[in-house]
């Protein structure tokens, strides 16, 4: 008979057992912690533990381990559990009451063995097969079905071989033990159905994130892998940021729920982009909207051509019947010089729209000339400056292909993700993802947007967000805007923007350091772009 002390204790030993199960977040670890906890709790050799998978069909092996034989198979052994599933029903569909832990599952019932060898209700032959095989003797079993609070039986406990605590010889489960293990194991059950809960909603949260991205995708395919790669860049400098031992960012550190949310926040950190216009997010030239309008322009190029060669031909025709071939030749001489600086200032004209070089005050003015100066007709005969005021501002912009009015529609995006996130009534562990996610286009120096704010009014993970977000940019080689950077480009700009206050420069130069940026380049960059790089 068990002494009440010793009852006492277990039943405490119980009690933070279900504690320390409740605050486990790996389900892996968690099954895991459940077997060990059982066996310990028993002072069980040996025990399995199964799942019901999602068909309700069978019962899956999760992890099982037995300390006399040194076996260890399953949770965080490392070693594959190679077994089949143990099927709850037989070909004809009758219940599989041969196996004691299908019993269990398919009855809700726990099942007390005293010795397997004697056991005529069910079928012990592949234990035996076991025992041959390792010289083991299986004798005493206890078979625990787990339920959730909803009393689904959700998997199975079985443990072997109960050992005296004072002899080690194996025994029989006692019925404290029993009553123990059924209490585990319905601690258990309701602390896997709540993980496996949460599991599910952040899956399906996770979904919905992605969905968001596919939405913006579909819009954009030039922004699609931006929403993908940020996250992936983001974890892997949070991570080496919180690995450093010394430095300025010895004291931050990460646990799993941190990693969550941050990689959430990052996961969203353009999610406003889906009110962002398609035609400016794609503007791809400066006289782009729902088309290049350089073609426009091409057209008028040719009409001036054609009115340049119609004034030639007429005024050759006024010398007619007196031929003056000198007077001839001259105007042919003039038509083609005319000719010649239209096509000029229409090639000057196809390398302004582009955007990629920064234009200086003289191609500004060139270009205020050929708007201003040229006229052409048009279908009604009417004379018009050869560019309209939108086509001059769009081909004046110094930099890039976007008007200030454009770039403030593009900026625009991480505002409405700020009031997007604000919205939603996050839970306490993901209260940050508004400020990370809101925070990746601000300065060190006070100067970003929208907020204005400076480096200690930013989080660690907010400034992790913003180096990624834009050294993503500049690798990436799915722009309609740009051509992808070498690795060695975008670290020299990186450099500048680490002095001129744009970029956290501690973490500047953990991302360099620890070769944050080889890990990134390794997995996501064109193998032309990944030159070497001077630190």
């Amino acid at each position: 008979m068990e002494s009440a002390d010793n009852l006492l204790k277990r039943l405490e030993q119980l009690n933070d057992i279900g504690v320390s199960l409740s605050r486990e977040r790996d389900i892996t670890r968690l099954i895991e912690g459940i077997l060990l906890a059982a066996k310990a709790i028993t002072n069980a050799d040996g025990g399995t533990l199964y799942s019901v998978p999602e068909d309700g069909k069978s019962l899956r092996f999760e992890i099982i381990k037995t300390d006399s034989l040194h076996i260890a198979m399953g949770g965080t052994s490392g070693n594959a559990i190679n077994f089949p599933d143990l099927p709850l029903r037989d070909a004809s569909g009758a219940p599989n009451d041969s196996l004691v832990a299908a019993y269990a599952a398919i009855h809700a019932q726990t099942v007390n063995i005293v010795d397997a060898y004697n056991e005529p209700n069910f079928d012990f032959s592949g234990t035996r097969h076991f025992d041959e095989r390792t010289g083991y003797r299986s004798q005493s079993f206890l078979t625990v079905p787990m339920k959730s609070h909803e009393g689904e039986v959700i998997g199975v406990l079985q443990l072997i071989n109960a050992q005296s605590p004072e002899t080690g010889e194996i025994v029989r489960f006692s019925s404290s033990d029993q009553q123990l293990a059924e209490s585990l194991a319905s601690q258990a059950a309701i602390a896997l159905s709540n993980r496996l809960l949460m599991t599910q909603l952040e899956e399906l949260f996770e979904s919905f994130i992605n969905m968001i991205n596919l939405a913006i995708d579909d819009k954009s395919p030039h922004t699609g892998g931006h929403c993908q790669r940020v996250p992936e860049l983001t974890m892997l400098l949070a991570d080496a940021a919180a690995a450093a031992t010394d430095g300025p960012l010895a004291k931050f550190t990460m646990s799993e729920r941190d990693r969550y949310e941050l990689k959430i926040a990052s996961m969203l950190h353009d999610c406003g982009k889906i009110t962002t216009p398609v035609h400016v997010v794609d503007k791809a030239t400066k006289l782009q909207t729902l088309f290049d309008r350089v073609h426009l322009i091409d057209t008028r190029f040719e009409v001036l051509k054609r009115d340049t060669e119609l004034q030639a031909l007429r005024a050759q025709l006024a010398l007619r019947p007196c031929v003056d071939a000198q007077a001839e030749a001259a105007l042919l001489a003039e038509q083609q010089a005319a000719l010649d600086s239209i096509d000029a200032d229409r090639e000057f004209v196809r390398a302004t729209n582009v955007g990629s070089e920064s234009l200086s005050e003289s191609a500004l003015q060139r270009v205020r000339e050929i708007g201003t100066q040229r006229v052409w007709c048009g279908p009604d005969g009417a004379k018009a400056n050869f560019l309209n005021p939108d086509e001059l501002e769009n081909l004046c912009i110094r930099g890039g292909t976007l008007t200030q009015a454009e770039r403030e529609v593009i900026n625009h995006h991480i505002v409405a993700t700020i009031k997007m996130l604000e919205q939603l009534p996050w839970p306490k562990h993901l209260r940050n993802v508004p400020e990370f996610a809101g925070g990746h286009h601000e300065r060190m120096d006070g100067k970003g947007y929208p907020r204005g704010l400076k480096r200690e009014q930013l989080s660690v993970q907010a400034r992790v967000m913003g180096i990624a977000d834009i050294f993503e940019a500049l690798m990436a080689t799915d722009r309609p805007y740009k051509r992808g950077m070498k690795l060695s480009q975008a670290i020299d700009i990186m450099k500048k923007f680490k002095a001129n206050g744009h970029i956290d420069p501690d973490l500047f130069d953990i991302f360099l350091q620890q070769g944050v940026y080889k890990q990134y380049v390794e997995r996501f960059v064109a193998p032309w772009q990944n030159d070497s790089v001077a630190l």
